[in-house]
């Protein structure tokens, strides 16, 4: 059979398997053992426990579970409440300012946790219900907070972005630092444009602003300075050259469970069971998608898939531009039905010779591709920070809160847009950082 005919072949069995309810990590497995059985034979099985297993073999995957305790101690503790209420005291004297609050703590507390959902239900769990009886309405209130929660697979530490480098044999250090300025420039476009819809609401309570004493604003903060202390301490150790990105990790989840004992009193062991159970969970979810995606990879590599399809693209006269096009719809649509890691590690294979074959950047196309998949968690049909807000919010409609998310999704693209306009947005800072690739 044609490579590309076959590569068509395993796309509709892989979707269809994963419709069909189970786990991701399993179905490609099983896609990868169906498809090398009936055209490489029983013999051809023999290699994919090695390359499970070999997947793993790798220092970079242990900063995955290290990061992720990071971010469940901290989601473990008030913190949350703590940043959102130390950002409301300090901005509310502006118009409107509660919901860029929310924006800035939900982009503070993705610094801090790298998690999506966690930074959704932390901030969400305090600003909706505020943001509610101030006023105003429950699109802004929730689609807000939906959109500032996708802020944690983009602003480092990401653990998205991990994975895009282990798959991709990319310097997580350079794709951390490739997150900071289209990071910041999505956390302004979500402010402009929520300061925006409230100003032209024209509502006198939203409108109204709650003045603090400076007491008040000086109080809140030494409960929320030694995480972005933590925070400033590993982007330091990494970048100066103090330690690895797994050994940083290290330190900052132990710190963080330190801070969240001393300052949260999470002496408790029950407590610090389920942080630690939950952040096992999670990581083994993740490693399992890891491996599994390896095996895939393996068999598409194997029955010439990968290497068809790339010189397929390459042999097509298309401006690149226009390539890249289709390339962020195919993410994007992926993005709709996938969760972000099972999307980088099934697409990066095929797509990451293809962009360097089109002149294009891998650490820039990181970003490009995290955008779209930050789009994906607040679009239906899965939209996972959808679902995190419903479960805060249920008394709110999915619907309103996929109609005030909306604008945010145009942020989105519009940063998008921006970053192919202005690739610099998102490599100027690593080659300024670690000097430029060679």
């Amino acid at each position: 059979m044609d490579p590309l005919t076959l590569g068509l072949l395993v796309a509709l069995f892989t979707v269809g398997v994963l419709l069909s309810g189970i786990s991701v990590a399993a179905g490609l497995l099983v896609v990868s053992a169906g498809f090398l059985i009936v055209f490489d034979g029983m013999s051809s099985l023999s290699l994919m426990p090695e390359i499970f297993f070999g997947k793993l073999d790798n220092f970079a995957l242990l900063s995955i579970p290290m990061f992720i305790i990071m971010g469940a101690a901290i989601a473990s503790t008030r913190a949350g409440a703590d940043l959102y209420e130390a950002l409301e005291r300090w901005l509310t004297r502006m118009p409107g300012g509660l919901v860029v609050s929310n924006l800035g703590a939900c982009a503070l507390f993705s610094a801090m946790s790298g998690s999506s959902p966690a930074t959704c239900a932390a901030i969400g769990k305090m600003g909706i219900p505020e943001m509610r009886k101030r006023g105003y309405p429950d699109a802004v209130a929730a689609g807000s907070i939906a959109a500032g929660g996708t802020l944690g697979i983009l602003i480092p530490p990401s653990v998205t972005m991990i994975v895009y480098g282990i798959a991709t044999e990319t310097s997580i250090g350079r794709l951390f630092l490739a997150g900071v300025i289209p990071g910041l420039l999505l956390v302004l476009l979500f402010m402009g444009w929520s300061l925006y819809s409230t100003w032209a609401s024209g509502d006198a309570r939203v409108l109204r602003s709650t003045p603090y004493t400076w007491r008040q604003k000086l109080e809140i903060l030494p409960r929320v300075l030694p995480f972005i202390a933590i925070i400033l301490g590993v982007l330091y150790a990494m970048y100066g050259g103090i330690a690895t990105p797994s050994e940083t990790a290290a330190v900052g989840a132990l710190l963080c469970l330190l801070i969240a004992m001393v300052i949260y009193k999470l002496w408790d062991p029950r407590q610090l069971w389920v942080v630690l159970r939950d952040s096992t969970r999670e990581s083994v979810m993740i490693l399992f998608i890891i491996a599994a995606a390896g095996v895939f990879s393996y068999m598409l590599s194997s029955l010439f898939i990968t290497q068809s399809i790339a010189a397929w693209i390459g042999d097509l006269e298309v401006n690149r531009w226009v390539l890249m096009a289709l390339i962020n719809l195919f993410l994007l649509v992926a993005g709709f039905f996938l969760p972000p890691v099972a999307v980088i590690l099934m697409a990066a294979p095929i797509l990451l010779p293809i962009i360097t074959t089109a002149g294009f950047d891998p650490i820039w196309f990181a970003v490009v591709l995290t955008i779209n998949m930050e789009i994906g968690l607040i679009s239906p049909p899965v939209g996972l920070n959808l679902y995190v807000i419903n479960g805060i919010a249920p008394d709110i409609k999915l619907k309103t809160i996929l109609v005030g998310s909306l604008p945010y999704v145009a942020c989105m693209v519009i940063a998008i847009v921006l970053l192919c306009l202005f690739p610099g947005l998102a490599v100027w800072l690593p080659d300024f950082v670690m000097g430029a690739e060679v």
